[in-house]
């Protein structure tokens, strides 16, 4: 549970579920230096000032995996989630936007110092496979459930997945 004696810092972010022709999608290893926790999670980040949500998924997604020019899908889940980062507290309203390609080598040649530090390797990955990894930890944690529904059918309104 984070300290709640320290103010929480609310912050809005874009996320990307980038999936592949078979759909996979793609994931980040991230891990807070100096924690042993690490976590898979969705390339995206914070909005910058000025920007939207559209505009900071289109952004990470340039940085993270270096694609650019592609177009921003719908949304099409949010959660909010409160956590512990680098001896801060965050509350973190995020936006998952649906972007498909065919294939894509991901390209980390501009990522920032902080992602450089805390992303330590990138994977794609299915479904199943996302259910299965009994070991690892995933954001939102019932990615693989999710994803299953996603591929069914896009929601017509963002769905909230939780944490």
């Amino acid at each position: 549970m984070p300290d709640t004696t320290e103010p929480i810092i609310d912050r809005h972010a874009a996320r990307v579920l980038l999936l592949d022709r078979d759909d996979q999608v793609l994931l980040f290893r991230c891990q807070e230096p100096g924690a042993e926790r690490a976590f898979w999670i969705t390339p995206g980040g914070g909005l910058e000032v000025g920007e939207t949500h559209e505009q900071a998924a289109a952004r990470e997604l340039c940085e993270e995996t270096g694609l650019s020019a592609v177009p921003i899908g719908p949304c099409v889940w949010t959660r909010s989630h409160t956590f512990p980062w680098l001896g801060k507290t965050y509350r973190q309203h995020e936006r998952f936007f649906l972007v498909r390609v065919d294939g894509h080598e991901v390209d980390c040649t501009a990522h920032t110092e902080d992602e450089q530090r805390v992303l330590t390797q990138h994977r794609w990955w299915s479904a199943a496979a996302i259910r299965q990894a009994s070991t690892e930890a995933f954001a939102p944690r019932r990615l693989g459930a999710l994803l299953d529904d996603l591929l069914l059918a896009c929601p017509a309104a963002p769905v909230d997945v939780g944490v």
